[in-house]
Parts: C-alpha cells; sequence; structure tokens
C-alpha cells in the first residue's frame, strides 16, 4: 500500500514554488513527521513533513518547479527500506537514456571559494528588511539530500543549493541561480526604493533603567513563563503605545487614498539561513512582555527552522530591525512595503551622557542606543516622525510607562 506525497498549502496567496531540496533519498526508511523536502516560494523556505511512515519514492526531482497539490513522491507503507545512493533521487532513465547526462539538480557542482556567515541572532536581524528577507545575506547551502559527496578540496566550500544550476563566469568565479526566495527580495526592495519617497530621522536611548530591571526581574521572569526577558518587548510594546498615539505612522497608501489598519500587527525581523524575513506579531498592542517574548522567541525559532508560513510574513502595518545584535551602530533601515515607517535598532554602548543630578549636571555612563526611523514622506511629515521616535525613546527610558499606559 502506498501514501502519495502531495505539496501542502502553506498559505492562501502561495500556489506554487520550487521542490528546493529532498532531505531524504529514494529508498529510505522515513518516520511520519520527520523532515521529508524543502518547499520554496517567493515569501519562505518550507520543511515538509513526511505524511506517514514507509520507504520514500521519488517521482520529481529537486530543483522543479511545483504547484500546491501536485504528488511529487510516494511513500510505501509496507516495505523495508534501505538506504539508497544520492542518484537515485530523481526517477531512473529508461535503458536506451542510460548515456545520457543526468539533469543539473543532480550532478554535483564544481566547489566554489568559501565565505564566512555570520551566526543568526537570538531575536532579530541586521539588515532592513523588505517584507521577507534582505539582500544583505548570501545565499545558504541546503542541507544534503542523502549521503554527502566526497570532500572538496582544501580552501573550497560544497556544492551550492540542491536545484541550483552552477556554472563558470568569465573571469573564473562561479556562478549560482538566484533562488524563487532571493528573487522576491530584490523585486520588494527595488519596489520600496522605486514607489516610495523614504527620509530617516534619528535619536538615541538611556537604556539604564531597563537593563536594571532586566537585571532585577530576570530570573523571576524566566522561571514564570518559561521564556527570556530581552530588549525586543520594551521596543515593541513602546512603538504600539506610540502608533496608538500617531495612527498615521501605521497607515499606508493605497492610490489616492489612506489606508488606516484595524489591528496592531507589529513585525520582527529575523536572520535566517536564507536571509531576512520578518515574521508578523498579530495584535501586538494587546500583548504584555511576556506573551511578546513568547511570540518573538517561537515565530523567529520556526523561521530558522524553515517552519513559519508564508502567511506569518505578510500583514503587518509596522516593522523593527536590530543591527545591533551584528554590531551595527548606525544604519538607515528599507521600509518594508507597503508599510510606511520601520524602526531600526542598533548596538548599546556605555557612553559618557549629561544629566542632571542632586549638585547639578553632571557626566555619566550609560547604556546607549542610536534609534533610527525610516519613513515615507509622501504620508508622513518630519513633524510626525520626529514625534514619534521621541515617544518610542520616553517609553523605553521609563519603562514603567508601558504598563502604566498601555
Amino acid at each position: 500500500m502506498k501514501k502519495d506525497i502531495t505539496v501542502p498549502s502553506v498559505g492562501e496567496s502561495v500556489t506554487q514554488g520550487i521542490l528546493a531540496a529532498w532531505l531524504k533519498a529514494a529508498g529510505d526508511q522515513v518516520e511520519e513527521g520527520s523532515d521529508l523536502f524543502e518547499l520554496e516560494t517567493d515569501k519562505a523556505t518550507v520543511t515538509v513533513p513526511a505524511p506517514a511512515g514507509g520507504v520514500l519514492a521519488i517521482s520529481v526531482a529537486a530543483g522543479t518547479e511545483v504547484t500546491i497539490g501536485q504528488v511529487v513522491g510516494s511513500i510505501d507503507l509496507e516495505a523495508v527500506g534501505t538506504t539508497a545512493p544520492q542518484a537515485a533521487q530523481a526517477p531512473a532513465p529508461a535503458a536506451s537514456a542510460a548515456s545520457k547526462p543526468a539533469p543539473a539538480a543532480a550532478r554535483p557542482a564544481a566547489p566554489a571559494p568559501s565565505s564566512p556567515r555570520p551566526a543568526p541572532s537570538a531575536s532579530a536581524a541586521s539588515a532592513p528588511p523588505a517584507r521577507a528577507p534582505s539582500p544583505s545575506a548570501a545565499p545558504a547551502a541546503s542541507r544534503p539530500a542523502a549521503a554527502p559527496p566526497a570532500a572538496p578540496p582544501a580552501g573550497t566550500s560544497a556544492a551550492p543549493p540542491a536545484g541550483r544550476a552552477a556554472g563558470t563566469s568569465a573571469d573564473g568565479g562561479q556562478r549560482v541561480a538566484m533562488s524563487t526566495l532571493r528573487k522576491r527580495i530584490a523585486e520588494r526592495l527595488l519596489e520600496a526604493q522605486r514607489s516610495t519617497a523614504s527620509l530617516t530621522t534619528f535619536n538615541e536611548v538611556n537604556l539604564q533603567k531597563v537593563v536594571d530591571l532586566r537585571a532585577r526581574y530576570k530570573d523571576e521572569f524566566e522561571r514564570a513563563h518559561g521564556v527570556k526577558l530581552g530588549f525586543m518587548s520594551f521596543f515593541v510594546k513602546a512603538c504600539t503605545l506610540a502608533l496608538a498615539e500617531m495612527p498615521l505612522v501605521s497607515a499606508h497608501i493605497e492610490g489616492d487614498e489612506i489606508v488606516y489598519p484595524d489591528a496592531m500587527d507589529v513585525g520582527v525581523a529575523v536572520s535566517t539561513e536564507r536571509g531576512l524575513v520578518v515574521p508578523v506579531i498579530r495584535g501586538a498592542d494587546g500583548l504584555g512582555l511576556a506573551q511578546l517574548e513568547s511570540a518573538i522567541a517561537d515565530l523567529a525559532a520556526r523561521a530558522r527552522d524553515r517552519k513559519i508560513l508564508p502567511d506569518e510574513l505578510s500583514g503587518g502595518v509596522f516593522s523593527i530591525t536590530n543591527g545591533g545584535v551584528f554590531g551595527s551602530l548606525l544604519s538607515t533601515p528599507l521600509l518594508n512595503y507597503p508599510q510606511s515607517a520601520i524602526l531600526g535598532m542598533h548596538a548599546i554602548q556605555r557612553r559618557p551622557v549629561v544629566e542632571e543630578g542632586p549638585g547639578g549636571e553632571q557626566v555619566v555612563v550609560r547604556p546607549m542606543m542610536y534609534l533610527a526611523l525610516t519613513y515615507d514622506h509622501r504620508l508622513i511629515d518630519g513633524r510626525e516622525a520626529v514625534t514619534f521616535l521621541k515617544r518610542v525613546k520616553d517609553f523605553v527610558e521609563d519603562p514603567w510607562r508601558l504598563f502604566i499606559e498601555a
């Protein structure tokens, strides 16, 4: 008895994608729920689990464009599996065509020079988002479909991701086809640049009270809620309060009209191997710090494990990106179009500042962070942008107001 393996629905707006890589080889024994293949859409890469346990048969090779509901293989529920060589990933050719070369997706590609890749952050990412990922992260190699090939020569890296045809450029470098996700990133970023009048305003925030509050309650908070108390929840909460005071910042332009949202859905950028994605926290204004931290941790983990759904990356009204986790001191984030504003957080540095003390002004050292608000100047004037960012600063510098005014 066999069970078909079909391409599952991963969101209302998704009708097709690329079968990026098989994570098991033909003939392998697989368990129900184990990772089976990766489906790459224009919004996210999703790992699809096995629908049942048994022996895997593959009918669609990695790198093939597929549609939702299409049968890409089957599982023999009664047979006993034996690991097959990697060449068995694609259907075997007819005997008369045995001498033909294997398809590009099944051939090993030429090795490429290795390049270091930064480790992903715990809560957010560095580059400015564009609904889905950022252009700053390089494409990551997919996990091997079966047994790994022979080790490449010293000083080189593994082959490009499964399904990515490789070639050689005129200067001897390697050419690898852009993924569907990466092409969509490029399109969205260019769309944001062409369609908006972006401007950025800056401020800095003194995080001493937040640092003190976290140090005092972090252990108790983690025991009570099972999640660490980070910095991101303070900024999400501060932004929702500031957006409630200045709803124009969460609005966007459609044709000749201004559209005000009916929900406070805030996106938080997360760095993954495939690039930057922006999962959306639904109803962020109604969540407390513990609920925000739990939502951020869950979305970030599933985004990195390729279990995030495309629908969870859409519909936000405002976004936050944190380049500080990679050491960025100051940057100008790009709008997550069609949103009209995005907040950029940066590295925390201990710097001397002037404060009013009992004896007058004094110079003290405080943990300081630069903030950047990029906004669409077609809709938001400088007064609104500066005032909004100042309100975020006020809430974070006096975090007790997050609870009093929520």
